[in-house]
């Protein structure tokens, strides 16, 4: 399993903004090997941290190449003041189990290990 973090800073969000954020999200959705995801924001930092989880590299690469994150990687500096992208291999995910209905990879969840 593979984890796309995008980590943001926000300067100008608008309806545009919007609109393309759900439409980049509907299509990550729809694409085989996708497997869920997360998003918070950490008011601190003022940083917002969107994780996407698929079962491959080639279900991500597809997400990378629809024509909606093009444009909004092409505008990019008209919406954030900043960004990072982290593509991880995950190896394990654990814990007690009392999260995974909640969790986009709560299945991977085995209590104890």
């Amino acid at each position: 399993m593979y984890s796309a973090t995008f980590v943001f800073a926000q300067r100008a969000v608008d309806d545009e903004f919007l609109e393309l954020d759900a439409r980049i999200a509907e299509a990550a959705r729809a694409i085989p090997g996708y497997l869920g995801e997360e998003s918070w924001e950490n008011r601190a930092t003022g940083l917002v941290n969107n994780v996407y989880y698929w079962d491959s590299l080639e279900a991500l690469q597809q997400l990378m190449s629809h024509p909606a994150h093009l444009q909004a990687k092409s505008r990019q500096a008209q919406w954030l003041d900043g960004y990072q992208v982290v593509v991880s291999q995950v190896l394990r995910a654990y814990g007690d189990g009392k999260l995974s209905d909640r969790l986009p990879i709560g299945a991977l969840h085995a209590p104890g290990h």
